[in-house]
């Protein structure tokens, strides 16, 4: 597969969206904690992390904080990440956050029959309020140069402003030969705020125009896109693989610029045992990853943006949808084996999974 990436860049990928701080009560609960692991992580952050951490491309973080301690820390967490923060927005603030603030995610990771829970605190965040001109996109894009810019639709309904903000980002990224990956991560209770279905349809349907790597299940595609797989029973416990490949298709027609569309396919048995894998779509053909049936979770928060980020480096690497998706299935499994949003993983340990090895002792 041909992704014509551009060859003169500093950046190999660069993420535009929210990095929350994520307050981790462990093994217990929100509602009984006495201390929380501070943690940073983000749907679209977590991905541009993991491709530096796991897969050693230089990265950067298009994001904004508000400028105080807590704003600091978590600027502070990217950077110990190996992730570039010249590119972050400290906005002003008042002592209250009534001005701007920085969003918290508490989150517990559930075991057994007892599932994860979130309990998100964003709104008036300094990245929903984000503009633009606060990037200095024509540097960015323009002088440095960027392979590869990841975004999604969590980001985009943060605010009205963020919706716009994300077009705006990724029409500049398009005219400088950047390729685009979108991760539609469709949340109605988001949306909600700022116009519902209606308005989720009218933002993902113009980004989708500028899109070349198209990240989501069927779900996203109906609900972000207005696609629907013909037959399909949401009772099914299997997706219908057919109706899938018809209904992707007809979105290809619809936009030619989607070169791959890709999504995980989970079974949830409790919180701690899934069934995992993925598949994508490129040229017409579905390719489906290897099978993790039966893998044991210890922190299941994340592991979509672990498969984007292996996904992502397999296509940049080889070019193949085969082994991309087997690299993005095999990265967010190992994701989800350890604490906290992002990706512990190396780009060996990874391959060695892909490969069929087993989880004996290493000494």
């Amino acid at each position: 597969m041909e992704l014509n990436l551009r060859e003169n860049y500093t950046y190999d990928a660069v993420s535009l969206g929210e990095v929350m701080l994520r307050l981790d009560p462990g093994e217990g609960r929100i509602r009984t904690a006495r201390s929380f692991r501070a943690w940073e992580g983000g749907g679209e952050y977590n991905v541009i992390r993991g491709l530096h951490k796991c897969f050693g491309l230089k990265t950067a973080v298009l994001t904004a904080f508000a400028d105080n301690e807590v704003g600091l820390l978590m600027k502070d967490f990217i950077e110990q990440g190996g992730v570039d923060t010249s590119f972050i927005y400290m906005k002003k603030t008042d002592g209250i956050g009534r001005i701007c603030r920085n969003g918290i995610n508490f989150t517990e990771r559930g075991f057994g029959i007892r599932g994860a829970v979130g309990c998100s605190d964003r709104a008036n965040t300094a990245i929903s309020q984000a503009k633009p001109e606060d990037f200095n996109l024509e540097y960015l894009f323009g002088t440095l140069g960027v392979r590869w810019l990841h975004t999604g639709g969590i980001y985009a309904a943060l605010s009205e402003q963020a919706s716009e903000t994300v077009i705006e980002v990724i029409k500049t990224a398009k005219k400088y030969g950047t390729i685009v990956s979108y991760d539609l991560n469709y949340r109605p209770s988001m949306w909600s705020a700022i116009g519902g279905l209606e308005k989720a349809q009218a933002v993902n349907k113009e980004i989708a125009k500028y899109v070349d790597v198209m990240i989501g299940n069927e779900e996203d595609f109906t609900a972000c896109l207005g696609f629907k797989i013909e037959g399909n029973d949401e009772n099914l416990k299997e997706l219908n693989i057919e109706g899938y490949k018809k209904m992707i298709n007809e979105a290809a027609k619809t936009y030619p610029n989607f070169k791959v569309v890709a999504t995980t396919l989970r079974t949830v048995k409790t919180a701690t045992v899934n069934d995992w894998k993925a598949m994508c779509w490129a040229d017409g053909e579905i390719y489906f990853s290897n099978a993790y049936d039966g893998l044991e979770i210890m922190d299941r928060v994340g592991g979509g943006d672990s498969f984007a980020s292996g996904l992502v480096y397999g296509l940049m690497a080889t070019g193949d949808p085969v082994q991309a998706v087997n690299y993005g299935a095999a990265h967010g499994a190992l994701a989800m084996t350890t604490p906290g949003d992002t990706s512990m993983a190396s780009r060996k340990e990874v391959e060695a999974i892909m490969s069929g090895a087993g989880a004996r002792v290493k000494r």
